[in-house]
């Protein structure tokens, strides 16, 4: 190859590691240059990620998004106005290559929209500088504080790429076209706000948006007081990453309905977005959504995890046909997940949940719910389904405090009635059985044929001296569950201490329930 390669009005040195455009050097990050420099090498073939890591990286681990940040740089630097950009292209689901010469029509036409990140690839998002719009510079600081540290709580979220502070920041001070960030950067979502301070008060807005579309997918505003300002940041801060994962989440699986699943994660998402349902059919529908993303991708965690959540669904609502086949096989999706995501917060919170409630492993479960919350201690399903492993274990006080931050951090979360739920069997183990029935019947207004719920009600209105619950009656549960005896109940609550279980037991043989 000459030391020499010439394309458009450029020409890439690769004796001196230079870019030229018409005989002047053209400003460039050195990674940027490198990435440019593999790619015209290959002379004009596809170049896979993972060989742009090992050359640019080499020995590193690296997250992929590294990538996308220095080809959206490098894109930047080649476009003059016109069709210079198109030099750059993204091959989906494979990697990228550079075109040298006159690219066919199909290639021009493709590169012209590729800054766009692809649908193949996993959701990302970038956090902008927030806007101090106090009339205090020193305010900067602060404000930097509360990005910085959202950016850190993002960051342990591993389905969900996160673009460098340093790549967002680069932003501070510029007008926002959202669209045209989230092309540049490889960003789906845009988080963007602002801090105005008045006398010793001050109020933080955030605002989650999706570049492909522009519309706002979550706002909020957080009031407090500056004398407090670590305790007021550390606020702001779990609240954000709290609730951009589930709104992550509900707009990627929207998203990858519109058109049929090409990759493992777009299977993964379908599957999200049926699975929401929970009717019997739509858990059924999921499953094959997350079992045909683990046959185009076996090393895939986040598929198996949620394969695993389809059998605790299933068992939560009483669609088991084979109950130990199955419950033996949702097991095995969950321990498999552990196995490849032992450093993803939702995978150790959702596949440890399943162990527990599938198999009982609550030691396991344990284990791994605690793990989960290092991680991200401001995940509403953590937080949540920790709650469950608590009561199981005889922590009750320990598990009302953790669903009450869990509906505090997402108070309008889908699945908020199974944290009413957990409450309910926080105040039946500690003998408060008018408020165990009333967070029960919440529950089962709003997800009714929530079995555990159900048998709630029944054990606490007859443990507590109360006439059959309008909500639930004996004879409306045996409809639901007909398997259902006192003699099976520890199959269907794996608690750890026996008195937890003779307690719930003693209160549905009161009820009528017979052995």
């Amino acid at each position: 190859m000459s030391d020499e390669i010439h394309f458009g009005p450029f020409c890439l040195d690769l004796a001196q590691g230079g870019l030229l455009r018409e005989g002047k050097l053209v400003p460039l990050g050195n990674r940027a240059l490198e990435i440019l420099i593999v790619l015209a090498s290959a002379k004009g073939e596809i170049v896979t990620k993972d060989d742009l890591m090992a050359q640019v990286w080499p020995g590193r681990v690296v997250e992929e998004n590294n990538i996308q940040v220095h080809v959206s740089a490098l894109r930047k630097a080649l476009d003059d106005g016109n069709a210079s950009a198109s030099c750059v292209v993204t091959v989906p689901g494979r990697g990228y290559r550079l075109l040298i010469g006159t690219p066919p029509p199909a290639l021009v036409e493709q590169a012209a929209v590729e800054p766009v990140p692809e649908a193949t690839e996993q959701p990302s998002i970038a956090v902008l500088p927030f806007q101090n719009m106090s009339d205090d510079p020193g305010q900067d600081h602060f404000t930097d504080g509360i990005v910085e540290d959202i950016i850190t709580g993002l960051a342990r979220f591993r389905w969900l790429s996160i673009v460098a502070r340093n790549s967002s920041f680069a932003y501070r001070g510029r007008a926002i076209d959202v669209r045209q960030i989230g092309r540049e950067l490889g960003a789906r979502f845009i988080l963007e706000g602002s801090v105005r301070k008045t006398g010793n008060r001050v109020r933080i807005t955030a605002q989650l948006i999706d570049t492909a579309t522009g519309t706002h997918v979550w706002a909020d505003r957080f009031d407090g007081g500056l004398e407090h300002a670590f305790d007021l940041q550390d606020q702001v801060t779990a609240s954000v990453v709290g609730a951009i994962e589930p709104a992550v989440l509900r707009v990627e699986s929207q998203r990858a309905t519109r058109k049929p699943a090409a990759t493992a994660w777009e299977h993964v998402a379908q599957g999200i977005a049926v699975q929401r349902r929970l009717t019997r059919d739509a858990i059924a529908e999921a499953l094959q959504s997350f079992q045909q993303a683990i046959q185009l991708d076996p090393d895939l965690a986040v598929a198996y995890a949620f394969a695993s959540q389809c059998y605790t669904w299933a068992k939560s609502f009483g669609w088991f046909t084979d109950p130990a086949v199955e419950s033996a096989e949702g097991a095995r999706f969950a321990r498999r997940a552990l196995d490849l995501g032992r450093d993803d917060g939702a995978i150790l919170t959702t596949a440890g949940f399943g162990l527990a409630y599938l198999q009982g492993d609550l030691d396991v479960a344990t284990d791994a719910l605690t793990r989960a919350r290092a991680l991200n201690p401001n995940s509403p399903a953590t937080l949540g389904l920790q709650g469950w492993i608590r009561v199981w274990a005889g922590e009750p006080e320990l598990a009302l405090a953790d669903v009450e931050r869990a509906m505090q951090l997402s108070p309008a979360d889908l699945f908020s009635f199974a944290w009413w739920c957990i409450g309910a069997y926080a105040h039946f183990a500690c003998d408060r059985y008018d408020e165990a029935l009333s967070w029960a019947e919440r529950t089962i207004r709003e997800r009714p044929g929530y079995l555990p719920a159900a048998r709630m009600i029944v054990a606490s209105a007859a443990l507590g001296g109360r006439p059959e619950s309008p909500e639930m009656s004996l004879a409306r549960l045996r409809q639901l569950d007909p398997m259902l005896r006192l003699s099976n109940l520890g199959e269907q609550m794996p608690f750890r201490r026996p008195e937890d279980l003779a307690r719930l037991t003693d209160g549905l043989r009161k009820a009528g329930l017979p052995e």
